[in-house]
């Protein structure tokens, strides 16, 4: 602890304290009220023990924004141990970076102590790799130098429930009002540090309406190599945040325009270099917007499938032109995508197990003769798998009318159900028992497998 405080003494670090712009609130209009009550209890706890604490970043910028903030994060300059020690209910976690998790019933709110920026003497707390990617960060400091460590200036922004002030470190204020996304510092060398933040700023342009700073963007396109070096886990959970913000058809949109879509996220990567693919992939993440828009649940695995749909349809084609049956041929292109990509993105297996289903559902929507249709009707993922066909139809895979056929059938009451059912669909099969002995032998109808044959078939 001496030498982190003389550290910062003679790098001055001590005698050069920004001063942040401080907001009251009657400027900004966010009152206690609108904080969560977990978030409110525990800056409490934290003040009235003398320590600072402020509720920062996203909740700070959505609040401003007039939207509901999905969680609460808090910063303090006590630390991990000395926070856990004031909730009963907590746990310390994180390598990279420690932070706290205090639970109040149900609720969770994430505490940080205030990072803050290494010293030569403290070079062993901060490890990076070779592209300049920080690997562990458990350097604490002051609530200026956390600010300055933070990606954006609009996520720079700490609010104090007890005064209901906002204090502003580097004018992320203005820019929210300005509509833009600055990063705080060399945008570079902070890419370098964490590639993560190119998909964000992609992200919160996105889903916040927000345009990109000239100087935030250049770099981005040169950069995009980096990402190949980040853990397949935090890939998954960016590229979650982006399809599952509401706003992921014109997040997809944004990765072309900024050259991230290239090897970058390789489900969407092959799927847009195809006519088809594209369409269909931009139709399913309409979809999933309008839906989280509405306030819908959207299954991660349901959007797995569609993104990956284009590749296992390539594929499957390939298979029964080299005269694969077509199930078989199906289920082995299945195989061969998800090891394809098993290495790229960690995809959950519960989530492979329901694209497996919704991909194995397709081939029978085209069966609507017989007891088939029915059977289908009854399947547990039936209505992921219709959703899935009428997205094939609005796409343009296959015709509006197959879509438009188990709308009505499934709607339909049973008299309409019979009418229906195609009567021109593959005829029936015979089942021709098996002879066994001379004709006539008595046989008590207990015989082994049969054969199946259409009618007239040649024996």
């Amino acid at each position: 602890m001496i030498r982190r405080f003389l550290g910062r003494v003679f790098s001055g670090q001590l005698f050069r304290p920004a001063q942040p712009k401080i907001i009251a609130f009657g400027a900004h209009g966010v009152g206690r009220e609108a904080i969560s009550s977990c978030a409110l209890r525990t800056t409490q706890t934290l003040q009235r023990h003398d320590f600072a604490a402020f509720v920062v970043g996203g909740a700070v910028r959505d609040l401003l924004l007039g939207r509901k903030p999905k969680d609460f994060d808090i910063a303090t300059d006590a630390t991990p141990e000395e926070v856990r020690g004031l909730f009963r209910r907590s746990r310390v976690i994180g390598r990279r970076f420690r932070l706290v998790h205090v639970m109040c019933g149900p609720e969770m709110v994430e505490v940080s102590t205030f990072r803050g920026v290494s010293t030569a003497e403290e070079a062993d707390e901060r490890i990076a790799d070779e592209h300049g990617r920080i690997l562990r960060d458990n350097v604490f400091g002051n609530q200026e130098q956390d600010a300055t460590r933070r990606d954006f200036t609009i996520n720079a922004l700490f609010y104090d429930p007890s005064s209901q002030e906002i204090w502003d470190y580097h004018g992320g204020v203005p820019d929210l009002m300005k509509r833009r996304l600055r990063m705080i510092g060399d945008p570079e060398k902070r890419y370098r540090e964490d590639p993560i933040r190119m998909l964000r700023a992609v992200r919160l342009a996105a889903s916040r309406g927000l345009e990109i700073d000239a100087a935030t963007r250049r770099p981005v396109r040169r950069l995009a190599g980096l990402l190949a070096h980040v853990p397949p886990s935090r890939l998954l959970d960016e590229m979650l945040k982006l399809l599952l913000s509401g706003h992921a058809a014109q997040g997809v949109a944004q990765l072309r325009k900024e050259g991230l879509h290239h090897g970058v996220l390789p489900l969407l990567d092959a799927a847009m270099g195809r006519a088809a693919g594209e369409r269909f992939v931009m139709a399913a993440l309409r979809s999933t917007d309008e839906r989280l828009l509405a306030g819908k649940p959207v299954s991660p695995g349901f959007l797995f499938a569609a993104l990956l749909w284009p590749e296992v349809q390539a594929e499957w084609k390939v298979l029964e032109e080299k005269g694969g049956p077509p199930i078989p041929a199906l289920y082995q292109s299945m195989d061969h995508v998800m090891r394809a990509q098993a290495g790229k993105l960690a995809i959950p297996h519960r989530h492979g197990a329901d694209m497996r289903e919704i991909w194995a559902l397709q081939p029978r929507f085209s069966q609507r003769a017989g007891k088939r249709p029915f059977r289908l009707l009854e399947h547990p993922r039936f209505r992921a798998g219709y959703d899935f066909l009428r997205l094939r139809c609005e796409s343009g895979e296959l015709e509006p009318a197959l879509g438009e056929w188990w709308e009505r059938f499934q709607r339909a009451g049973e008299a309409e159900r019979a009418q229906m059912l195609l009567g021109d669909a593959e005829p029936r099969k015979r089942r021709r028992r098996r002879r066994r002995g001379p004709r006539g032998g008595g046989g008590d109808g207990m015989t082994g497998p049969s054969t199946s044959a259409p009618v007239g078939a040649a024996s």
